[in-house]
């Protein structure tokens, strides 16, 4: 997870990979060549290197988004032409959040709030004040049951998420939820610890089955996930309260014991690390 230590060549296009037509080939030379041979012919130190890095990657990170950004526009630009703006619900969201430096770190999987956070902008004229906005707790499994509910659909089988078109009021009902969190995939090339959590308006309370360790954070005073506060004096009873959340929503999700298989995209790695483990 750490710029200096995990980030590949492939991540900061020093490398092309194999996976380009020739045109987009051409487009990648065109792009990178000349400031890869400036890198090569650099004395630069580590420190150097780690800085080049990142300004490379965060660049391109940006640009990516850009090309997105111009390419939606003109998605829009064609319902409006076509008159289908006003009967079209918008739905911008993205995968999971991205540390892109905070705290040393690159990519994602923990549930931190930079990692955890994702955007999520809709736009439904007639249905949607525009320039509202919203602090209710919702996750990606709520998207299908709101598109199902605007379209007035009854989903045949229950569904985990649920519909947001309550936040659609001009005066939304009180919205109580509270979030769960779940990753497993270790052994894995980034090395995340397993763990599952929940996230609650204030606090967000982790646990590390691996390691059998926990942390609680208290997002009013500490929105950057700094100061562990698990166990500390003052907080058995909030504590309580998480763990029995945490034990709610597993049972509600119908999370199991064991944890599936690690993705079989993972499985050689992770045989070389084993095999690798046994020698030393």
């Amino acid at each position: 997870m750490r710029i200096a230590d995990y980030m590949t060549d492939n991540d900061v296009k020093l490398s092309m990979g194999n996976k380009l037509t020739p045109e987009q080939a051409a487009l990648w030379q065109q792009a990178f060549a000349a400031g890869n041979r400036r890198f090569a012919a650099a004395d630069m130190s580590a420190d150097e290197v780690l800085r080049w890095k990142y300004q490379r990657f965060i660049k391109t990170y940006l640009a990516s988004v850009q090309g997105m950004d111009r390419q939606i526009g003109t998605l829009l630009d064609y319902l409006q032409q076509h008159g289908l703006l006003e009967n079209t619900l918008i739905v911008y969201s993205s995968d999971q959040g991205f540390f892109l430096g905070e705290n040393g770190w690159f990519d994602k999987r923990w549930m931190d709030e930079v990692s955890s956070r994702v955007p999520l902008l809709m736009q439904w004229p007639g249905h949607i004040q525009p320039g509202t906005s919203s602090e209710a707790l919702v996750q990606n499994i709520d998207f299908a049951p709101t598109l199902l509910a605007a379209a007035g659909v009854t989903p045949e089988k229950p569904m985990h998420g649920v519909s947001l078109l309550p936040l659609f009021a001009s005066t939304p009902e009180k919205w109580q939820r509270d979030l769960y969190y779940h990753f497993y995939e270790n052994p894995g090339f980034h090395g995340v610890a397993r763990h599952y959590g929940v996230r609650t308006e204030r606090y967000k309370l982790v646990y590390y089955y691996q390691n059998d360790e926990w942390e609680l954070f208290d997002l009013v005073t500490d929105s950057a996930d700094q100061v562990n506060l698990y166990g500390k004096p003052g907080y058995d009873a909030i504590t309580r309260d998480l763990k029995e959340r945490l034990h709610k929503l597993r049972v509600q999700y119908q999370v199991p014991e064991t944890d599936p298989e690690v993705a079989w995209y993972y499985a050689p790695v992770v045989r070389m690390v084993e095999q690798l483990m046994m020698w030393l």
